[in-house]
């Protein structure tokens, strides 16, 4: 009995099948066919194929961040306005998501009033830097303070602090929002301290440095908090108007009528001459 070659197609799916590259393996039909009708030629149809694979790869370490991470959302680079915060200085931003701050091991702080984007470029920067491979975290200072006295509580704490100093990027949102204990604020303390010049901490906060003394209840403390996260730091002052405000004040003329209402008839004009009886 004949034996039936395989086709140049089942090769190369068993090929990609063994070198576990799905991406490819999903692209192959249609890159076969652009070489077929001369779309493409072999060296465009070999980059296709790999940027499917790479894109697949990503893909997944996002959803792999996006779970263990905590981030709230997925907010990209791309998806931001700039021309609604000229503050910002774009080449800037561009340059942070090159993530050469991570490799140093510097921080960056957003400081702005709230819904000028502070989160939005934050997430981001965490985002571009799960891409790469990198392991992220994210919190509001909230809740990573109370994540530390849950864990002091129980005995924990010296785990907790080495899960939190591990991450190449951790986001610190919102420092500024509600109050924070003496004993919190020590207990945060003593995560910036252990982070400072091992990895990068990017920060948001809706109040300038000089308010922080009041926010972390003691002066002397973030004196010493600020000294450390500036030491390696680029900070980023956002000056402008409120995303969500514009957002809500969009959707209100949204539900507002294509129309404006009948003008008001005009008033008669009296005639000088006339004389009310």
């Amino acid at each position: 009995m004949k034996t039936v070659a395989p086709s140049r197609r089942d090769r190369l799916r068993h090929i990609l099948a063994d070198l576990k590259m799905p991406g490819s393996l999903e692209a192959l039909d249609a890159v076969l066919r652009d070489v077929d009708g001369g779309a493409l030629t072999a060296p465009e149809a070999i980059e296709t194929l790999l940027s499917a694979q790479i894109q697949l790869r990503n893909n997944r370490r996002l959803q792999a961040a996006m779970r263990s991470s905590r981030l709230p959302a997925v907010k990209m680079l791309s998806d931001f306005d700039f021309t609604f915060q000229p503050s910002i200085r774009r080449e800037q931003i561009e340059s942070l998501h090159e993530l050469g701050f991570v490799e140093r091991k510097e921080n960056v702080i957003f400081l702005g009033p709230p819904g000028v984007g502070k989160t939005h470029l934050a997430i981001s920067l965490a985002i571009a830097a799960a891409q790469s491979g990198r392991r992220v975290y994210y919190g509001t200072l909230a809740d990573l303070i109370t994540s530390l006295e849950e864990a002091q509580a129980s005995g924990r704490l010296h785990q907790r602090l080495k899960v939190l100093t591990h991450p190449a990027l951790l986001v610190v949102d919102e420092i500024g929002y509600l109050p924070i204990t003496r004993t919190g604020a020590m207990l945060f303390f003593q995560l910036m301290a252990r982070r400072y010049e091992h990895a990068s901490t990017v920060l948001t906060s809706n109040k300038g440095f000089e308010e922080w003394g009041d926010i972390f209840s003691d002066d002397i403390m973030a004196a010493a908090l600020i000294d450390r996260l500036v030491h390696h730091c680029h900070i980023v002052t956002v000056r402008g108007n409120s995303y969500r405000m514009r957002q809500h004040t969009e959707l209100w003329q949204s539900l507002q009528p294509n129309h404006d209402p009948d003008p008001a008839p005009p008033r008669r004009r009296r005639n000088p001459q006339e004389v009310p009886t």
